[in-house]
């Protein structure tokens, strides 16, 4: 098993237009900065219709590396902020940093 960085990568993907909401709600609980892409989205009618929802195509991703122990409260403050009731529409998940450079403060890893 890899040894984990302490960091974490959260991923939200939002309705254009929509990613200073996830910027905002992230900063609230101590993420320091993001990257916003901007992408298309695709979905079917039948996925729209099964989750009572309308697919804006055009999509902003923002990818953000926080620290492992405000991972929970960043996901949880982008969900309330910007989630899939709201006009941004968005979906958060966030995936396990193994090796991270060329950020300032070390995280140790209390594994």
């Amino acid at each position: 098993m890899a040894k984990s960085s302490g960091y974490e990568l959260v991923i939200a993907i939002v309705n254009a237009g929509y990613s200073s909401l996830v910027m905002e709600a992230a900063s609230s609980v101590g993420a320091r900065g993001g990257t916003v892409m901007h992408a298309r989205g695709t979905a079917n009618k039948e996925a729209e219709d099964y989750f009572h929802i309308s697919v804006q195509h055009e999509k902003d991703t923002v990818l953000l590396v926080v620290p492992s122990n405000i991972k929970d409260d960043v996901l949880h403050a982008i969900y309330q902020k910007a989630g899939l009731s709201s006009e941004g529409q968005g979906i958060a998940f966030s995936v396990t940093v193994n090796e991270c450079v060329g950020l300032k403060k070390e995280v140790k890893n209390e594994q």
